[in-house]
């Protein structure tokens, strides 16, 4: 057969072997379904039983506080972020959380121009100043609650008994001392059970114990929380105030007193958690829980006022960026050569 009439096979072209698109990005590389007004209104949520236990104990009035405190938080919010050309972001949930924590730090009885007050300092100077969400050095809500301690310090430690021990005594309202106040200045010992459930004056969300920890264990379920910072702050709170006991078990409270009297519990669930003003490596959680619940006690036994959860939170609040610093882990291969 003559080679230029022989048919040569047909030629099948080579298939190339399929190769999977790489994508490669930034950490992190695990994603979840979450997003800041998810995670926000999962907080709101959290804080319904102490609000519940607020109106409770205080009635109405207490209701209406908190109301003031978050619409003022809103509104100064929205005001900032316009003057400042900024997105609008008062439906995160962030600025009422704000307004609910201060709320819940504020006696049944204070006024509800205080109140106002004490929101547009915690919004517009303790977040937005400093360049709003995220960008916050101290926690709002304590901010303004301070503020409010060095502006009306009469009408923010005036308390009020819950309305069942006003009802027994036929009054409309009793105007008490806190049980850490009866500690320090009369020597006087609260019921613990009566602490627990709430059964006492105070802040309007402080009193009920057993409220902010079911709102804190639904946090930690949820996985919005560090285990490590509520049990190093209000471990640390019972260690030391129980050496303090056993020195003196007649002129020092017991470790139980410490962490569920006071704003204790509600500090340690909802203001040393924050995500924002609390470290992010392991080391500095430890050691801003530990020496915030050294310094509560401290203030408490030693200090001139009665509460020292707000100070130690805020103080520790200013060291988290030497935390962050000095407590990052080395990466591989740092420090080599």
């Amino acid at each position: 057969m003559d080679e230029k009439t022989q048919e040569k096979p047909e030629e099948k072209p080579v298939k190339e072997p399929s190769i999977e698109r790489l994508v490669v990005s930034s950490s992190p590389h695990l994603l979840r379904d979450e997003n800041i007004p998810k995670i926000m209104h999962a907080v709101v949520l959290a804080l319904l039983p102490a609000m519940a236990a607020s109106v409770y104990f205080f009635g109405l009035r207490a209701a209406g506080l908190i109301l003031v405190s978050v619409a003022a938080c809103m509104i100064t919010e929205y005001t900032v972020q316009r003057i400042r050309e900024k997105p609008v972001t008062i439906w995160d949930g962030s600025a009422i959380i704000t307004g609910i924590l201060l709320a819940m730090t504020l006696p049944p009885s204070f006024p509800y121009y205080g109140a106002v007050i004490g929101s547009t300092v915690a919004i517009g100077v303790g977040k937005q100043l400093f360049g709003g969400l995220g960008y916050n050095i101290f926690n709002p809500a304590l901010l303004g609650r301070a503020f409010l301690q060095a502006t009306y310090p009469v009408l923010i430690t005036t308390w009020s008994e819950p309305l069942s021990k006003a009802a027994k005594a036929g009054l409309d309202a009793v105007t008490a001392a806190t049980p850490l106040a009866l500690m320090k200045f009369e020597g006087k010992m609260s019921s613990h059970l009566d602490l627990f459930f709430g059964n006492v004056a105070g802040s309007m969300g402080e009193t009920s114990a057993v409220a902010i920890l079911i709102g804190g264990l639904y946090l930690r379920y949820r996985g919005y929380i560090n285990w490590k910072l509520p049990l190093g702050y209000l471990g640390s709170m019972a260690f030391f105030g129980g050496i303090f006991y056993l020195i003196n078990p007649t002129k020092y409270p017991d470790p139980l007193f410490h962490i569920l009297a006071g704003g204790a519990m509600l500090g340690a669930w909802f203001m040393v958690t924050d995500m924002v003003t609390s470290p992010v490596t392991s080391r500095g959680q430890w050691i801003f829980a530990i020496c915030g619940g050294l310094l509560a006690v401290v203030i408490r036994l030693f200090g001139g006022l009665p509460e020292g959860v707000m100070y130690s939170i805020l103080l520790m609040n200013a060291f988290v960026p030497l935390l962050n610093k000095h407590t990052r882990p080395k990466f591989f291969g740092e420090g080599v050569g």
